[in-house]
């Protein structure tokens, strides 16, 4: 990715790749673990909610999807 001078975005993300797991709940995550939250969860659609942590020093991502009730479909 690339980032204006002025960009908001923290610049450990800027500056390091890095990896996404999903997590059931963010919120439960992060006051479970006490992590590092670099960029405060957010939803940017509907059914995914993400949050940046730093943890040893390197960006993580946290990506929680709503999970929905499927119906089954008729034979």
């Amino acid at each position: 990715m690339r980032f204006k001078k002025d960009s908001p975005v923290n610049k450990l993300i800027q500056s390091v790749p890095h990896l996404a797991f999903e997590v059931n709940d963010i919120e439960f995550e992060l006051s479970a673990y006490g992590f590092k939250v670099i960029s405060e969860p957010q939803s940017n659609f509907e059914d995914i909610k993400v949050a940046m942590i730093e943890f040893n020093g390197a960006p993580i991502e946290l990506i929680e999807f709503k999970k929905t009730k499927r119906t089954p479909r008729k034979a």
